[in-house]
């Protein structure tokens, strides 16, 4: 149950003074729906309202606060009446300089009303200068003398929508603010009087009041201490989930490992000592009494499939089914494609389940499934679906684990007899201050370098102007039989349109370049998609246009060339992902990234790293910290958690002694019963990691 003295913040903000359905539906686009919400959305801007200067002495560009003396109302000329572009123009002075107050599509006499020919105001807003004359398009606020109190001299600026005014979320936010009420302290008391950090509350309040820009940044005092009580929640439910699962009961599946040194014997290339040490572990783990639930990352092309591979054959030599799941039809016809021979050398049934596999093909692959007569499932998301029955699922493989949230896998894990070994795999390099925070619930495996005879692959940078240059390049490389992928831009939420960009791309090379370009996207039905690159393997085809449905998993070693487009609009991660299907094979490799200027900071810094290195593990921390980990990995349904007001790449070094801290804490109170512990249950609910608890408790 939650604690009664959390109740008043998981109120909707519908209850708060002023907040109708408009401003509630508003604010839930930008903030969330509860007063929680409110309180954790910190401002992202400051309004300094201290500078009191005379007209006269007053600079163009600041916001300035001042008394003025109105003088006159000049309204627009009647053909320019409401509605019109002309504005509405309040003339006034202090004495030593006049100014304009710049009005647009108001109503006269609320203006008259508001600054009646005479009277004195405070007005506050920001100075322009227009023809050699001083103005102050709509002021801020307009006050009468002895309201200034009213005046916020520091005035916190937040996140808006369209339609949302500044001064109602403001508002909103701080009527949340009063209802915080006074927590029973969470931290350690020498912890906290070391750091001289203040109680939540004030912490919290402290963050919503800036003074000067500084004060926004995640590395003041407050900040760090709200970013500290947020991780800390995050570290203590992982740590809380992950002991559950270590006393989950589970079972021994050792192999004798006749199958699997049959596959080693049949691999063309001798282990590296990286996959040898990774599959050490997760055979260690399977062979343990305890459910394996467990990493395995390694760059792109480090060879995680094969160590994925030799530990479902581990299952299966045990006795028990496998299962490996992958996001996309194209990655798991790669997976059975490249792990068939293998299996066939080994001696087991390997079978495909994807949306594709319909009627009579389903139901019979269904019926052998049940009757153990498959050894090792390959199959997308279908394997989720309620008619698909193991007979005895040991091991399950999840691979790209980021496509698929916790959900999920619990939901696969649940499939066999009893509950199965969980291997998740990703070609996503995650930084380490990521995988404490989505991962912390496993352990973790690395692959490290890149497997014998991949040769480095030469990044160049440039500019979309040069793009008839990369066109002759490509004609001359096809000339020498070499095959090229082309990837068109990517349009943030628009399918229609980037599949109209590759469209487009793909007629325009055709006609530059010959027939032999072909398209692929994922609008296209399967069979058509599988036709599409099996031509580009073929050769029938030499450049294979495509949107990012190539991302992950393609392999045609022949592809040597990899052509950008728009690279300013991709994630480091992405990129890295794109430049892994190129280099796959002994001939040298390249890849363009093709850029439409000019260029921001951040688009600049990541296009330089591609250009600097091939290390997807340093690209992942460089990727973290020039976008942060809310978008790293993706959509919400990831699994990573989104944190709000912990920053990862500014606050990694709190995140280590988060966890140690929740270690020391689980291991001294596991039931959380003392004050200290009581106190951390109110964290737990307050960050709402009791959900997180409750899900994999039950699992």
């Amino acid at each position: 149950m939650r604690p009664a003295i959390l109740f008043p913040l998981f109120a909707e903000t519908r209850t708060l003074p002023g907040v109708g359905p408009r401003i509630e539906k508003l604010i839930d686009h930008v903030a969330g729906k509860r007063l929680l919400d409110l309180i954790f959305d910190l401002p992202c801007g400051v309004v300094d309202r201290s500078y009191r200067p005379k007209l006269a002495k007053a600079e163009p560009g600041r916001i300035a606060t001042v008394t003025l003396t109105v003088q006159d109302h000049v309204k627009p000329r009647a053909k320019f009446a409401q509605g019109g572009r002309q504005p509405y123009r309040v003339r006034c002075t202090d004495g030593t300089a006049s100014i304009d107050l710049i009005f647009f599509h108001s109503h006269w006499d609320y203006l008259e009303k508001t600054l009646p020919t005479g009277a004195q105001r405070v007005v506050s807003g920001r100075i322009e200068r227009y023809k050699d004359k001083l103005q102050m398009p709509h002021p801020d606020y307009v006050l009468e003398p002895g309201q200034e109190r009213d005046l916020p001299l520091h005035e916190p600026i937040y996140a808006l929508t369209e339609g949302l005014p500044q001064k109602s979320l403001a508002k909103a936010i701080r009527a949340a603010l009063d209802k915080v009420p006074v927590m029973p302290e969470w931290q350690d008391a020498h912890f906290l009087k070391a750091r001289k950090w203040a109680p939540f509350g004030d912490a919290l309040r402290g963050a919503h009041a800036p003074a000067r820009d500084s004060d926004l940044s995640p590395e003041t005092e407050m900040h760090r201490r709200l970013a500290y009580d947020e991780l800390l929640a995050n570290q203590l439910a992982l740590i809380m989930i992950r002991s559950r699962m270590r006393a989950a009961k589970g079972r021994v599946l050792q192999g004798h490992g006749h199958l699997r040194a049959r596959v080693i014997a049949a691999l063309p290339f001798a282990l590296t000592p990286g996959q040898v040490q990774s599959l050490n572990e997760i055979e260690a783990d399977m062979a343990a009494p305890n459910r394996m639930l467990r990493l395995l990352q390694g760059d792109v092309g480090a060879g995680k499939t094969v160590v994925a591979m030799l530990a479902l054959l581990n299952a299966v030599e045990a006795g028990t089914q496998g299962a490996l799941m992958a996001p996309t039809e194209i990655l798991c016809r790669q997976h059975m494609a490249s792990l068939e021979p293998l299996a066939k050398a080994a001696g087991v049934r390997m079978a495909l389940l994807t949306g594709r596999e319909r009627g009579p093909t389903r139901e019979a692959t269904l019926a052998r499934l049940a009757l153990g007569e498959i050894d090792i499932l390959v199959g997308t998301h279908a394997l989720f679906s309620e008619d698909v029955a193991f007979k005895d699922l040991g091991l399950a493989v999840v691979d790209e684990q980021h496509r698929f949230g916790v959900h999920q896998r619990m939901k696969l894990q649940g499939k066999g007899a009893s509950p199965a070994d969980v291997l998740v795999m990703t070609a996503t390099p995650i930084p380490r201050t990521l995988a404490l925070t989505a991962y912390g619930d496993m352990d973790v495996s690395r692959i490290m370098g890149r497997p014998p005879g991949r040769k480095p692959v030469e990044t160049r940078v440039l500019s979309d102007e040069r793009l008839i240059e990369v066109v002759e390049h490509l004609r001359r490389a096809m000339q020498k039989g070499a095959r090229a992928y082309w990837v068109c831009p990517l349009v943030e939420e628009s399918e229609k349109i980037d599949l109209a960009a590759a469209e487009e791309r793909a007629g325009a090379l055709r006609r530059t370049l010959g027939p032999k370009v072909g398209l692929m996207h994922g609008k296209m039905k399967g069979p058509e998609r599988d036709a599409a690159m099996d031509a580009f393997k073929r050769g029938d085809t030499q450049v294979l246009v495509a949107t990012t449905v190539i991302e992950v998993g393609v392999d045609v070693p022949e592809a040597t060339i990899m052509v950008v487009e728009h690279a300013e609009r991709f994630g480091l991660a992405q990129l890295h992902q794109l430049r892994g299907r190129v280099g796959r094979g002994a001939a040298k490799s390249s890849c363009l990234l093709v850029y439409h200027g000019p260029l921001g900071e951040t688009a600049k810094a990541r296009l330089k790293t591609m250009r600097e290195t091939d290390d997807g593990f340093v690209i992942a921390e460089e990727d973290l910290r020039l976008r942060g980990a809310g978008e790293l990995l993706g959509k919400r349904q990831s699994g990573v958690p989104e944190f709000r007001l912990a920053d990862l790449a500014a606050h990694a070094d709190l995140l280590a002694i988060a966890r140690d801290d929740a270690k020391l804490m689980l291991t001294r109170d596991p039931e959380l019963k003392s004050e200290r512990g009581q106190a951390l249950r109110v964290l737990l609910y307050l960050f709402e990691r009791d959900e997180a608890v409750r899900l994999l408790r039950t699992g």
